[in-house]
C-alpha cells in the first residue's frame, strides 16, 4: 500500500508541472490590440515620405530590424520581397482620408497537454482476481499426456480382454483334459506326485482327528452312574487313555524319552533308539503324536544317531531339540520336513559321548539350552547358534579312582534357577555344580558336598516345581537301578562347605521290583509323583497319604519295561514310553486336583523325615 500512495502522490506533482506549463505558454490578453497599433504606427511612417540617406542595402537592413521589431509569434508570417526589376502594378490612388488597411487573420494556437503511456507494474499489493482472465487453451505437454493416457487405457483393455480370453481357453482346456481318460501311466505319475501324497496325508489327518474324537453320544444324564467301591475307590482309579504305535516307525524300537507340548495340550513328542532289523531306516527317530489321531504320528523326523532325550522347545512352539548318541544336539522343525534345520558339530567344540538328559533354563528373551553328556562335559546353547556352545564345563571329582571324570546320566535345575545345578552319574552319587563362578565355590563340581545313597546308576533326577503357596524348590528326587526312588533336600548353596560331608536322602521309596528307571513330580498336586520301573508297572506314590507303598499300582499293557514318564502341564495325564515302541497315556482323574491343606500336610510330613533323619544317627546322618 505505501509504493501504491507514492505512485499516486508523483502522478498529482507531474499533472501539476503540465497545467503550470501551459499556463505559461498562453499569449497575453491584450495583444490583438498592441498589434493593431504597431502595423498602424508603420504605415504611417511610410507614408510621411522616403527614409534619406538609404542604400539598396537598407532595405534589407530595414527588413532585418523589422523582422527583429516583430514579436517572436509573428515571426513565421513571410512576405515576398520585391526586387528592383520588378514592376508593381500601380496602386490605386487613395484620397488622403482613406488608409489602406490589410487584413490580418489571428489564429490562436491550441496546446493540447498529452500525458505519456504510463507503464504498469505488478507488485505483491496488486493481484488480479480468477474472472481477469478466461481459460487458457491446454499446452502442447497436456494435449501429449492426455493422448498418451488414452492410448495406454487402450492398451490396457486390450490386454486385459486377451488375458481373460487366455483364461477362459486355459479352462477349457482343462475341463476337456479332465472329461477325458487318463491311462494308466498318467494315472501312476498323479498318484505318486509329491503334491498329491502331500494333499492325501494332510487331507485323512483331518479326517481321522474328526472320527477318533471320542464322545459317547447316547449318555444319558438323568442316570446317576452306578460306581462301586465308594469315593475312596473314585480317587485311586487310573484310566488309559490311548496308546500310540505306529507299525512302520515303532516297530522293533524302543522309547528313550516323552514329553509333551507347552503350547498344544493334546501333542506328545517321543524319541526312538534305531531298529537293527531295518538297515536302510534312520537310526533315531523322533515322532509326535496327536491324542486325536491315534493310528499314526502327526510328525515323523529322522537322525543319523539314536535320539536319547528329547523335549519341546519352552519359548518356540515349532521348534522340538533332540540329544543322541553320537553327541550332537539336533533341531527340528514342524514346519520343515523330516531331517534336522539344525545341528551340533561332531567335533571336540561339543559333546562326543552320548547325551542322555538336557533341559532350557532361563526365560522367553534370555534362554539358554544345558546339555550334558557321559564324558562329564556340560555345554550351553543359543538355539539359533548351534555350530559352537556358548560356554563349556567340564566336570571332574578328584576323589574318583579311575578317572577323574564325572559321567552324567541325569540333570536338573531347580525352578528360577539358572547357575547352579544337580547331577546324578553312572557311579549313583549326585553332585551339585556351578555354571559360573560364585562366592565360596568355583565353577564345576562342588568337591566337598556327596548326595549319596544309591547303589548302582542314576536314571532320572527332577527337582519339585513351585505349586501353591508353600515352596518346596529345594526338594529332589531321584530313580537308580538299585530298584529305589530316593528323596532329598538339596543343601543351600549360599553357605558352601569346606570339608566333606556326605549328604543322604530324606527317605527311600522301596516298593519297586526291578530298575527304576525314570521319577517324575505331578506339576499340580505338591505330594503326588510317578515312577515306572522294568517290570511295566506305572506307580503314583502320595507323600500325605502313605510313604510305604504307592496309593496307585498299575501293570502297563503287555508288561514290558517301561523306560520314561512325564506329566502334561495340568498333572492330569501322563505319558509312558515302553520298551516296545509303545507310548502309553493315562489319565489319573480326581488324583491331580489337590485339597487346600496338601502343603501344609506335606510340610508336616517333610519335618518328620527331617527329623527322624537327623536322629537315626546311621544310615541316614550326615557325616562331617
Amino acid at each position: 500500500m505505501e509504493h501504491r500512495k507514492l505512485e499516486l502522490e508523483k502522478k498529482r506533482q507531474k499533472l501539476a508541472e503540465l497545467r503550470r506549463a501551459r499556463e505559461e505558454r498562453k499569449p497575453p490578453t491584450g495583444g490583438r490590440t498592441n498589434i493593431d497599433d504597431f502595423i498602424d504606427q508603420i504605415f504611417d511612417k511610410s507614408r510621411s515620405g522616403p527614409p534619406t540617406n538609404t542604400s539598396p542595402g537598407d532595405s534589407d537592413t530595414g527588413s532585418d530590424k523589422y523582422v527583429a521589431s516583430v514579436p517572436s509569434h509573428l515571426r513565421g508570417i513571410s512576405v515576398p520581397a520585391l526586387s528592383p526589376a520588378t514592376s508593381v502594378p500601380p496602386s490605386p490612388s487613395v484620397g488622403p482620408g482613406n488608409r489602406f488597411i490589410l487584413e490580418f487573420k489571428y489564429f490562436e494556437a491550441v496546446i493540447l497537454d498529452i500525458a505519456p503511456k504510463g507503464k504498469v507494474f505488478y507488485g505483491k499489493p496488486v493481484q488480479t482476481t480468477e474472472t481477469s482472465f478466461g481459460p487458457q487453451p491446454p499446452t502442447e505437454e497436456e494435449i501429449y499426456e492426455k493422448v498418451k493416457k488414452e492410448f495406454q487405457e487402450q492398451e490396457t483393455a486390450r490386454l486385459a480382454e486377451e488375458e481373460a480370453q487366455r483364461l477362459r481357453d486355459l479352462e477349457a482346456k482343462k475341463k476337456e483334459e479332465l472329461a477325458k481318460d487318463l491311462n494308466d501311466k498318467e494315472r501312476e505319475k498323479i498318484i505318486h506326485s509329491s503334491e498329491f501324497v502331500e494333499f492325501i496325508d494332510y487331507s485323512t489327518k483331518i479326517v481321522e482327528r474328526a472320527l477318533n474324537e471320542d464322545y459317547d453320544i447316547l449318555t444319558d444324564y438323568t442316570v446317576s452312574p452306578d460306581v462301586d467301591g465308594g469315593d475312596e475307590e473314585i480317587h485311586t482309579r487310573v484310566k488309559t487313555v490311548c496308546t500310540f504305535y505306529d507299525e512302520k516307525w515303532s516297530q522293533k524300537r524302543s522309547v528313550t524319552d516323552v514329553n509333551w507340548s507347552h503350547k498344544y495340550p493334546e501333542l506328545c513328542v517321543a524319541s526312538y533308539n534305531k531298529n537293527p532289523m531295518a538297515m536302510n531306516e534312520p537310526d533315531g527317530v523322533v515322532l509326535v503324536w496327536n491324542s486325536h489321531l491315534l493310528e499314526r504320528p502327526e510328525f515323523v523326523f529322522h537322525s543319523q544317531s539314536d535320539v536319547l532325550t528329547t523335549t519341546f522347545s519352552h519359548f518356540h512352539q515349532n521348534l522340538i531339540i533332540g540329544g543322541t548318541y553320537s553327541g550332537q544336539i539336533v533341531l527340528w522343525d514342524t514346519r520343515a520336513k523330516s531331517l534336522p534345520v539344525s545341528k551340533t558339530p561332531l567335533s571336540a567344540a561339543g559333546h562326543t559321548h552320548p547325551v542322555y538328559s538336557m533341559q532350557m533354563v532361563g526365560t522367553k528373551n534370555a534362554h539358554n539350552l544345558i546339555s550334558a553328556s557321559t564324558d562329564g562335559l556340560v555345554c550351553s546353547w543359543q538355539l539359533d547358534m548351534l555350530g559352537h556352545p556358548q560356554e563349556t564345563l567340564e566336570l571332574v571329582h578328584p576323589a574318583h579312582s579311575k578317572t577323574d571324570e564325572v559321567s552324567v546320566t541325569a540333570l536338573g535345575f531347580p525352578d528360577n534357577e539358572t547357575t547352579a545345578f544337580w547331577v546324578g552319574t553312572e557311579e549313583g552319587n549326585v553332585y551339585q555344580a556351578n555354571r559360573f563362578d560364585r562366592a565360596g565355590s568355583k565353577a564345576g563340581i562342588n568337591q566337598y558336598d556327596y548326595y549319596k545313597g544309591h547303589w548302582g546308576p542314576v536314571t532320572g533326577l527332577q527337582f519339585h516345581p513351585l505349586v501353591g503357596q508353600v515352596d518346596f524348590s529345594d526338594l529332589f528326587l531321584t530313580s537308580s537301578v538299585d530298584w529305589t526312588v530316593k528323596l532329598w533336600r538339596a543343601k543351600s548353596i549360599s553357605t558352601p562347605a569346606t570339608a566333606t560331608q556326605n549328604i543322604t536322602p530324606l527317605y527311600s521309596f522301596e516298593g519297586s521290583d526291578d530298575y527304576v528307571y525314570d521319577v517324575k513330580w505331578s506339576p499340580n498336586h505338591p505330594a503326588l509323583f510317578g515312577s515306572v520301573d522294568g517290570t511295566g508297572r506305572f506307580s503314583i506314590w502320595n507323600l500325605n497319604a502313605d510313604t510305604e507303598v504307592p496309593v496307585v499300582n498299575t501293570q502297563v499293557d503287555t508288561g514290558r519295561a517301561l523306560n520314561k514318564i512325564n506329566w502334561d502341564k495340568d498333572g492330569r495325564r501322563v505319558a509312558i514310553g515302553a520298551s516296545d515302541g509303545r507310548v502309553h497315556v493315562y489319565d489319573i482323574g480326581e488324583m491331580s486336583h489337590p485339597r487346600p491343606d496338601e502343603a501344609n500336610i506335606l510340610q508336616k510330613t517333610i519335618s518328620e523325615m527331617i527329623a527322624n533323619t537327623e536322629s537315626e544317627g546311621g544310615r541316614y546322618a550326615v557325616k562331617a
